[in-house]
This record gives C-alpha cells, structure tokens and sequence, in this order.
C-alpha cells in the first residue's frame, strides 16, 4: 500500500513510523523542503517530498496540519492519489490556542466539512483525539481487554473499510462515529476526545456529545 501523509508533526510524523512499521511506502511532506525530513526519512525509510507530490499514486492519504494553514495548501493537494482513494484529516480547530478565528466553522459549519471543502475532496475524520505517544506506544492486538478505540466519521463503502481494517492494523478497535455532517462529536471538547476509551465506552460518548461549542473552544468568547 501507497500513503501520502501531508504535515510532519506529532499525528504526521507517528502515522509515518507507524504505517512504516506496517511495511507501507510512505511520502512524507511537511509546509517546506524535503530536506527538512531529512532525519524522519533516514529514521523510518519513508520517502521526503514537496506537499504538492505527497498524494502521487496513493492509496490512502492523511492531512495533518494546523486548522489555520488548510487554505494555505496547492489546489487539487489530494487530486493526485488513486481513484477513490480515500483521505483522513487528522486535524482539529484550536481558535485559542493556536489558529485564530475561522469565521465559517465558528458560525456552525463542522471542522471537518470545512477542511473537505478547503481541499475539494471527501474527507474521513479519525486519530485526532488520541495523544500521538499513545498512537505510536499503545496499540495492541484485537480482542485485547479494554483495548483502545478510535471513532471514524466519514461516508460508507470501500474507503471506510480500508480505514477500519487499517486502524486495527494499527493496533485500536474502529467505531463508526456517522458520517462528517456528525464528525463534532468527536471535535474538542466533546466526551470522547482526548480519552483512551475501549469501544463501548467510545460509542457512549459519541451519543452524550453535544453541538454546542463551549467558550474554550471558540475565538468568540464575548
């Protein structure tokens, strides 16, 4: 399997060394040069490339950057990947913390509705509420008690299959959290983000999540 994964930080980075790990050719990108990889290429025999090339031929592709720098990326940053090749946004909206008001999501458009329409593709929602040293040390096999669960929002069909099926590869119990019109349920703030749930408990979180975004995560906070 083919993975183009665009932004190098803790989520990017981890997912390279995990899918590395998986024995997947990986493309790694970052906001500069590929040489700036230079030590994630040497450490996981990943391939460093410009983010424009990163989803070349590929089978599965993950944006992981900052919310604030999505409308920063080339047009058609996904186009090139294999027809239907599904894509994974990692990213979350931290208006306070990091990415300054986005007028559109603060007005009540999902996060990840906004981030399919920045790149013009669909987008499927997961590994962003787990901590990136949890993703990296803490998978473990199917059937382990009280194994990690990661929810997964996006559309029905083959891509959420390979999603699902990969997730476990990784070592956590996939949950089907809806699709992107119901990805704020795993947005910060909700039950669900940012704990280490088994997949019941996920499930249960999912379903005591509410749409409303509390003041810590909103640029409007008057």
């Amino acid at each position: 399997m083919k993975v183009g994964i665009i932004g190098a930080g803790h989520i990017g980075g981890t997912l390279t060394r995990r899918f590395r790990e998986l024995g997947f050719e990986v493309n790694v990108a970052n906001s500069r040069s590929p040489e700036t990889l230079a030590d994630l290429e040497s450490a996981t025999g990943a391939k460093a490339v410009w983010a424009k090339d990163a989803a070349a031929d590929a089978d599965l592709v993950v944006v992981s950057i900052p919310q604030k720098n999505v409308p920063d990326l080339a047009a058609g940053i996904v186009d090139a990947r294999k027809p239907g090749a599904p894509v994974i946004e990692t990213n979350n909206y931290y208006p306070q913390q990091r990415d300054g008001e986005i007028a559109a999501i603060e007005d009540g458009q999902v996060e990840s509705a906004w981030v399919a329409e920045q790149i013009g593709a669909p987008v499927y929602k997961v590994f962003n509420g787990i901590w990136w040293k949890h993703l990296l040390e803490k998978g473990s096999p199917s059937g382990t008690p009280n194994r990690i669960a990661l929810p997964i929002a996006g559309e029905d069909g083959a891509g959420r299959e390979l999603i699902h099926e990969l997730v476990d590869q990784l070592g956590f119990d996939p949950v089907d959290s809806g699709p992107i019109s119901e990805s704020w349920r795993q947005q910060p703030g909700t039950p669900v983000y940012g704990k280490d749930f088994d997949a019941e408990n996920t499930l249960e979180a999912l379903a005591e999540a509410t749409r409303e975004r509390t003041s810590e995560w909103s640029a409007r906070t008057t």
